[in-house]
């Protein structure tokens, strides 16, 4: 069992942080061990400062359900933490609340709103909150953003951890840093926010669909929330596996190939009107998912049915796992459809989707070949690099931080093999663009514009 003395350098250090910072961050990559130090500094709060009484941890479900109580078990001075989970159905939950007896308990950041609402929308039972993967608060139009700032004044203590606080840049930031401050560094609205660091970029009319930095803004905001916010990179204290990119590139028969160019064209046709000056940003949407759909081997109609249109992918992931020899493969996988023709095609190689616990630990025990995983659902927090060091991306992702995240369940402190991340990229195809965009690490959304609009240019002859 690890004992407090086993802590790094600058897990203590972030250890004081919390400590002297009521409301603070922690900007961390992921596997520099934020749970385990925060836990530190909760029992500390508890049992030596006497600070608090009761903590809430907000988490993404999966980490709510295991990471949390499992990692205080791994360590001699966090051992005795009592938890209780309020997951389940409301009246679970409910029963979980009442639980006297815990020092910490622990949600689904999908049910704070439901929550909040419990205690008429104001004050929670807990002295302190703690927020897993922060930047899921980004949004200061969701409704568990509105439902924590609510409660936020009649809180000792809030701290926010995410190894990536701006995905999207720095335009996400006033969210997150709002509910520590209330806005006393990034302004009291996200619209001052907005007018003093940032210009206007990509505009219809009066609708602005995208912002840019003001000239040396980031420097700024940098600046205002270094007080609170501590930042630190993995490549700067761990000595992380060796990795490899694999970017396999899968070349269409000629008639498969005239079928998409003659599918991107439709579409783009049907979506864009010849008098259409900007691009919509939803119809944007809407193509790069078919376009991405096609190069995964299928696509949805308008009603959901499913239309099979190549196995090319699914051909070169068997070859993947063929050569593995029986080591054990993770898959990313974007789409229902890819997850089921996943299953069917690889029958004999019996996947399993990552769903529960259970799923986590016997990966980890080596009893699973190959692992089927969204991004959204396994991006954050879970410990996968026991059970293997192969990744498949199937489909690609436009979020850079759903694809770092994801990539750092293997790719992360105590892994004892080389990494190795396929991409499976369907040449000639959507997919090219959007493997430009993380390796350039754009931003998903100017990324996603400017690739759908270079199509428009291709096809206007035809408008």
């Amino acid at each position: 069992m690890l004992k407090r003395s086993d802590l790094h350098a600058y897990q203590k250090a972030c250890v004081q942080h919390i400590i002297a910072n009521p409301y603070c961050g922690l900007f961390i990559d992921m596997g520099l061990g934020k749970t385990a130090t925060t836990l530190t500094a909760i029992y500390d709060l508890l049992y030596d400062y006497c600070d608090i009484s009761t903590v809430l941890v907000i988490a993404p479900k999966r980490v709510a359900e295991s990471v949390w109580q499992e990692e205080a078990q791994k360590w001699e001075h966090l051992k005795n933490l009592r938890f209780s989970k309020i997951i389940g159905s409301a009246k679970q939950r409910a029963a979980a609340i009442a639980d006297v007896k815990a020092d910490i308990y622990i949600i689904s950041r999908d049910n704070i709103a439901w929550l909040c609402a419990l205690y008429g929308g104001g004050r929670l039972p807990f002295d302190m909150i703690v927020i897993d993967e922060l930047s899921s608060f980004k949004s200061y139009k969701a409704e568990r953003f509105k439902a924590l700032r609510a409660a936020r004044p009649y809180l000792k203590r809030l701290v926010g951890l995410t190894g990536t606080p701006a995905p999207n840049g720095l335009i996400d930031l006033w969210p997150q840093i709002y509910l520590m401050d209330r806005g006393e560094r990034l302004e009291k609205t996200v619209t001052r926010y907005r007018e003093k660091y940032f210009r206007p970029g990509q505009t219809n009319g009066h609708v602005v669909y995208s912002y840019r930095l003001a000239d040396g803004s980031e420097n700024l905001i940098h600046k205002k929330i270094e007080d609170i916010c501590i930042s630190m990179k993995a490549d700067d204290f761990l000595e992380m596996p060796v990795r490899t990119d694999n970017f396999i590139q899968l070349k269409m028969p000629d008639d498969l190939k005239k079928q998409y160019d003659d599918f991107e064209k439709n579409k783009i046709l049907s979506l864009f009107a010849p008098e259409q000056a900007e691009v919509n940003a939803v119809n944007a949407a809407a193509l790069s998912n078919k376009l991405l759909q096609f190069a995964n081997g299928a696509v949805y109609d308008d009603d959901k049915n499913i239309f099979p249109v190549h196995d090319i992918k699914l051909e070169a992931l068997k070859d993947i796992i063929e050569d593995a020899n029986g080591q054990s493969v993770l898959v990313a996988w974007t789409y229902q459809f890819d997850r089921d023709r996943i299953k069917e095609y690889l029958k004999k190689y019996k996947p399993r989707e990552l769903k529960n616990n259970q799923d986590i630990i016997d990966w980890n025990a080596g009893k699973i070949q190959v692992m089927l995983a969204h991004p959204a659902s396994a991006g954050h927090g879970l410990n996968l690099q026991a059970g293997g060091n192969i990744i498949v991306w199937f489909g690609q992702t436009w979020s850079l931080e759903l694809y770092q995240q994801f990539n750092a369940r293997l790719y992360r402190q105590g892994q004892q093999n080389r990494v190795i991340i396929n991409h499976l990229i369907l040449q000639g195809t959507h997919d090219e663009d959007v493997i430009k965009a993380l390796s350039a690490k754009d931003k998903k959304q100017n990324a996603l514009m400017d690739s759908i609009k270079a199509k428009i240019d291709k096809y206007k002859k035809y408008m």
